[in-house]
């Protein structure tokens, strides 16, 4: 396994990460199971592993599997979405962070976290509020860097900018979603990352299951997570997979190899994580890690899918409020005409 630079940490890790949310007791996984094949990744060379505490019982089962191995990973995780009913369980405060981070380490069996991310921007909470505490954290030797993820472009900068006006620790990672299927980040997300020198983890290469070649126009959608997204059906993103398949076999290469290989090959991605539920998923993508698209293989997917564009936006990209609350893009009655 090669070695990439994170940004401008100085940390290096594997340009394939492991994702763990298929790793979560709920998703139907035995976790001795998914301790055997974090494991086998670490085996591999892969030395980043990324989680979350909203990713169910997915900590802890991350944390039992690094139990004596802690050191050889970069251990990664984030913070901000819903963690109950009550309205402080969430967000970028100062409040919910510093009891998040706690029950995060504690789950994770850690006295630090290598990278603590922002799950989603909190429109809601300042964001020097947010980098105060994000910075004291690191501070305390309880986080070493700090990250964002599915954050607009203009948000990462005002949030460079804050950082270096209040003197505060800034955004060093990225993790947005990336994938032959969406590719907008390549437009200003990406180009963004790599001007402030951030490191990028992109999550969803395999287009959230469709570029597994599991799924084709008239067949059977035996995805689990197709019940809960939409875009996971959409005829428009199938109707690509249909133009990628015979792509992929002119290449010799297995849909999956292919759309990892498009996932890390582009300059300003420092790692793809990859989500396998079973250990013979993870020992197919090992497979393809040696796997290097040609010129020719790349013009071929520009031309289906063109560089900046998304087939369709994800039902889990982030919706900033004037797209939520029809009040902030509408004057109120009896002031919306120009006479």
């Amino acid at each position: 396994m090669k070695y990439r630079k994170l940004g401008r940490t100085g940390i290096e890790v594997s340009p394939y990460a492991l994702g763990t949310l298929m790793f979560a007791s709920q998703m139907g996984n035995d976790p001795d199971e998914s301790v055997r094949i974090i494991h086998r990744a670490i085996d591999a060379g892969i030395n980043l592993i990324d989680t979350a505490d909203r990713y169910a019982d997915s900590e802890d089962i991350v944390g039992r599997a690094l139990k004596g191995r802690r050191d050889e990973v970069v251990l990664a995780t984030k913070v901000g979405l819903p963690m109950g009913e009550g309205p402080n369980r969430q967000g970028g405060s100062r409040h919910w962070i510093t009891t998040a981070v706690e029950s995060s380490l504690r789950r994770l069996g850690t006295d630090h976290i290598d990278i603590y991310q922002l799950q989603r921007p909190d429109p809601d909470t300042d964001l020097e509020e947010t980098l105060s505490v994000l910075t004291d954290l690191v501070r305390a030797g309880k986080v070493r860097a700090i990250g964002s993820s599915t954050t607009p472009a203009e948000t990462i900068v005002r949030a460079q900018w804050v950082a270096e006006r209040a003197g505060l620790q800034r955004f060093r990672t990225e993790q947005p979603p990336y994938s032959i299927l969406n590719r907008g980040i390549e437009r200003d997300v990406l180009p963004t990352a790599q001007e402030y020198g951030m490191g990028v983890l992109v999550w969803g290469p395999f287009g959230q299951g469709l570029l597994t070649g599991r799924v084709r126009k008239g067949g059977s959608n035996d995805l689990k997570r197709a019940q809960f997204s939409r875009h996971l059906s959409d005829e428009r993103r199938i109707d690509v997979v249909e133009q990628l398949v015979p792509l992929a076999a002119e290449a010799g290469l297995p849909m999956t190899h292919l759309a990892m290989a498009f996932a890390v090959a582009h300059p300003g991605v420092t790692a793809a994580l990859l989500g396998p539920r079973t250990m013979e998923h993870l020992d197919d993508l090992l497979a393809g890690a040696d796997v290097e698209l040609p010129d020719d293989v790349l013009d071929r997917i520009d031309e289906i899918v063109p560089p900046g564009t998304d087939v369709t936006r994800l039902d889990q990209e982030y919706k900033p409020p004037a797209l939520i609350d029809a009040t902030l893009r509408r004057r109120p009655a009896g002031d919306r005409s120009a006479a």
